[in-house]
């Protein structure tokens, strides 16, 4: 099966965060452990669960590549969005984790001494790491427009907060002299991942329910369709993505009197106009009808006086 250059990026995107996390995980794991800091252990925990959601990138890279079948005749671009879904239980599980941890720890408490210097190091590290890792999904993801690719970019952000927090608890912890502040922030990590993790899940919702988050596409149509000769009233316009391509259906109104050739020869010209003026396209119906033909309870789709 040969992979497309747009599975080529993801592939190698997903390689780049496996080995990045999983040198920062063993990193502050193994700092935290030594050194007696428990958020910097929680911090490694969650590098440890990025390594995961990469290798879930990594797999569904390859899922995507496959050409359409008869069981599949769209494709199988949409398991980046499932892909998506599947990265937010992941996120939501490993902060669950970690809050039932530190609730143990905060509730029943055992002796701890002031973590190590070292340890504010290592965050620091962290925090270049993850900075460096989320600029470079983030930049693939959009270059690609891979859903989970931003996903997992934003979760690399979220990194970012969580190691600047992990720092903020070290020093607190350091100039209070209270070990306790180390697991309480530990906890708000785990919080603040689970929120994380909710919000990814509700976004990729859009997309499932066949949504679309830029209605200015829709504007963008109606004005394309309005610049093609012999073509009119675009509307019962329906937009949705599969993973970065987009599947257009409209309805549009020609005049009834036109032979079938030259009907059919407007619906070529609004698909190709449509294809050029909208990236990544894969599919546009055009459905032609004689004027006047529009139903006045029309429900379904979006046209012009509905914007």
């Amino acid at each position: 099966m040969a992979v497309g250059k747009r599975e080529k990026k993801i592939i190698r995107a997903s390689w780049v965060a496996i080995a990045g996390n999983a040198l920062l995980s063993v990193l502050k794991i193994t700092v935290g452990l030594l050194f007696g800091s428990f958020a910097v252990v929680a911090d490694g925990i969650d590098s440890a669960t990025d390594i995961i959601t990469s290798i879930v990138t990594l797999f569904t890279a390859h899922i995507v590549a496959r050409p359409p079948d008869t069981r599949y005749p769209y494709g199988y671009s949409k398991a980046d969005t499932i892909a998506t879904k599947l990265l937010a239980f992941i996120i939501f599980f490993a902060g669950a984790q970690l809050a039932l941890s530190t609730i143990g720890e905060i509730i029943h408490p055992f002796k701890q001494e002031i973590p190590g210097t070292l340890a504010i190091w290592v965050v620091l590290v962290s925090i270049l790491g993850k900075v460096l890792l989320a600029f470079y999904l983030k930049k693939t993801g959009r270059a690609v427009d891979s859903s989970m690719l931003i996903a997992n970019a934003r979760n690399m952000q979220n990194d970012v907060v969580i190691s600047v927090s992990v720092l903020l608890g070290l020093a607190f912890t350091f100039w209070l002299q209270m070990p306790v502040l180390d697991a309480i922030t530990a906890f708000l990590v785990s919080i603040y991942i689970m929120f994380i993790a909710f919000r990814i899940f509700m976004q990729s919702n859009r997309e499932l329910m066949d949504g679309v988050e830029d209605k200015q596409i829709y504007k963008t149509i109606i004005q394309t369709v309005k610049q093609v000769k012999g073509a009119s009233n675009p509307h019962r316009i329906r937009v949705r993505k599969m993973s970065h391509l987009y599947v257009i259906a409209l309805d549009i109104e020609a005049d009834g009197m036109l032979s079938l050739h030259d009907a059919h020869q407007i619906g070529a010209d609004v698909e190709r106009e449509l294809k050029h003026q909208i990236k990544n396209v894969y599919d546009v119906l055009v459905h032609v009808e004689p004027v006047g033909n529009v139903e006045p309870d029309e429900v379904f789709g979006v046209s012009e006086d509905k914007l």
